[in-house]
């Protein structure tokens, strides 16, 4: 099949759509391709709509990644925005059309169809959900009516403590707003752990955002005053001038569905590796598919720039294979293989970043992991201004293949989390992670990466070096707990029952210590403890650490608290 004169056809825009009609015309000069999008704006930043309600971007135009006439002007592509697809008739291949400005409807025929119709926001059918001054943030047509109301409010409250909930947020903050967020399970950030979670939601808190965690709405009211009274699953009643709806997105696979093309359980559109659907003429990108996870293999649905992006390219440069070597039936030069889920969020200056699958998912996946904590700063720390990094690094206990990691921090807390995504993509293990050549100099990084530190002791565990201690188990153990701190250490704050034997000190008190009773041992951040450990080990005793030490069980702690 010769690629000259093809139609390809793609509706939608944004990140998937957009891309693939660019990387579509730099394969094929001769095609003919047409864009169709539903609203004003063919390609904008919709990752940048809550900073442009708080004013942080001030011009509406820095949001426009493309206009139709760029689009025109630059790769020959034609674009009509504010032009809805209503149906697919694929045994004729055309598609009906209707232009929303005048209403008029025709059709279009293909020789290739992208769907790229992305995701709409959830509103849970609960009384009062239509009422006005409730809010949805999905385009920029919602985060001009969001601006217009912020204009003439005191008071939000955020349903919702996922990305848009906590950037939400920390802009409506910014611009003076009393800000509650609302949340309904017992964390904000669901792809986090908790205990990792626990330091964005002292970030809020410190900032003055009231967190209601494990709490969800119940009902909207409109106050004969003016404003929204909100009533919750706790009985409470929340008084409030707008509501903004972070509570996720659902696939918008109408279209998909109506036609007949397979969907996924989680209602995604079911695609091939090259984002082929069940019909060979369609493909689809961005929000509305679902896609694997690259570490447990599950179906999911990744709302995310990055993913919709490499699914164009991959979507093009497989239709257009498709109209050269269809007779051949050779495979397309790219696939997509999956997603980690990499993602980060800023809040009021603490970056919050994660990649992989969480501790939450592997228990329930029923995967045989271990997972390490550690503290370290992100740069050498005799130079000024290091801060630290909380790490959480997950990974097999057969072979030490990295499963997830998390980290929070004020700097460099992206570099951490990238370089394990990009070890993660090579099948890397955390045998890996401590071998890696990294960029050191004292302001930028330390000897020892945080990364390295990761795999470090990670590795030192599977090789038996360092026997881990269950936090789970904490309150239950039997094991005689050691706090190898300073003593003024210890005095500022200690576990509950936790004997205090500076590490300094615990060659010469080791006639105190049971040899026929486990010791858990805890430091700081866990360096202490590991010194405590090689020590006792050596001498016969039966060791454990607790990872992380006193920063780790803090963020547990702090997590418990919050609720």
């Amino acid at each position: 099949m010769n690629a000259a004169n093809k139609r390809i056809l793609i509706i939608g825009g944004v990140a998937g759509g957009a891309t693939c009609a660019a990387r579509a015309r730099r394969l094929c000069e001769t095609c003919e391709i047409v864009v169709f999008e539903r609203g004003p704006h063919v390609s904008f930043a919709n990752c940048g709509l809550p900073y442009f309600v708080g004013d942080v971007i001030e011009s509406e135009a820095k949001l426009l990644v493309a206009s139709p006439e760029l689009f025109q002007h630059r790769f020959n592509i034609e674009v009509h925005t504010e032009t809805e697809v209503t149906r697919i008739d694929r045994q004729a291949r055309v598609i009906e059309v209707r232009d929303l400005k005048t209403g008029a409807t025709r059709e279009e025929s293909y020789d290739a169809l992208v769907l790229a119709t992305g995701a709409q926001p959830i509103r849970p059918p609960l009384p009062g959900i239509d009422l006005p001054g409730i809010y949805g943030l999905r385009n920029i047509p919602d985060s001009r009516k969001i601006k217009a109301a912020v204009a003439h409010a005191s008071r939000a409250l955020i349903v919702g403590g996922g990305f848009i909930g906590l950037e939400m947020a920390e802009n409506l903050v910014g611009l003076g707003l009393d800000v509650t967020l609302l949340e309904l399970a017992d964390q904000v950030m669901p792809p986090l752990d908790p205990e990792i979670a626990g330091y964005a939601a002292e970030r809020l808190t410190a900032n003055g955002v009231k967190l209601r965690l494990g709490e969800a709405v119940d009902a909207f009211e409109q106050l004969p005053e003016g404003g929204l009274s909100v009533h919750t699953s706790k009985g409470a009643t929340l008084v409030t001038d707008l509501v903004i709806l972070g509570i996720g997105v659902r696939p918008d696979a109408a279209l998909a569905r109506d036609a007949g093309l397979e969907l996924g359980e989680l209602g995604g559109i079911r695609v091939d590796p090259y984002q082929r659907t069940s019909d060979d003429a369609i493909w689809a990108v961005g929000d509305v598919v679902e896609v694997k996870n690259r570490i447990s293999g599950q179906w999911q649905l990744v709302p995310l720039a990055g993913p919709a992006n490499r699914q164009g390219r991959v979507a093009a440069t497989a239709i257009l294979h498709h109209f050269a070597c269809q007779e051949i039936g050779t495979q397309p030069p790219l696939d997509f293989e999956g997603v980690l889920g990499t993602a980060v969020c800023g809040v009021f200056g603490l970056t919050v970043a994660c990649t992989g699958v969480n501790e939450k998912q592997l228990k329930r996946s029923g995967m045989d992991f271990e997972k390490v904590y550690l503290h370290p700063g992100h740069h050498a720390s005799y130079f000024p201004g290091a801060r630290p990094i909380h790490i959480k690094l997950l990974f097999a206990k057969a072979d030490g293949r990295i499963l997830g990691a998390q980290a929070v921090g004020e700097l460099d807390v992206t570099r951490v989390i990238d370089v394990i995504a990009t070890a993660m993509m090579q099948g890397a293990s955390v045998y890996d992670l401590e071998d890696l050549e990294l960029c050191y100099a004292p302001q930028f990084g330390a000897a020892k990466d945080p990364v390295n530190m990761a795999g470090m002791v990670a590795a030192n565990h599977l090789r038996g070096d360092l026997q881990l201690a269950d936090w789970e188990a904490l309150d239950s153990t039997a094991a005689l707990l050691v706090d190898v701190r300073s003593e003024a250490e210890y005095a500022g704050g200690h576990i509950p029952d936790a004997q205090n034997i500076p590490l300094e000190s615990l060659r010469d008190r080791l006639h105190e210590l049971p040899r026929m009773r486990e010791i858990w041992l805890i430091c700081g951040v866990g360096q202490r403890a590991y010194y405590a450990y090689r020590l006792l080990e050596q001498n016969g005793l039966q060791v454990k650490v607790l990872s992380g030490g006193m920063q780790t069980h803090q963020a547990r702690t702090r997590t418990v608290d919050q609720l």
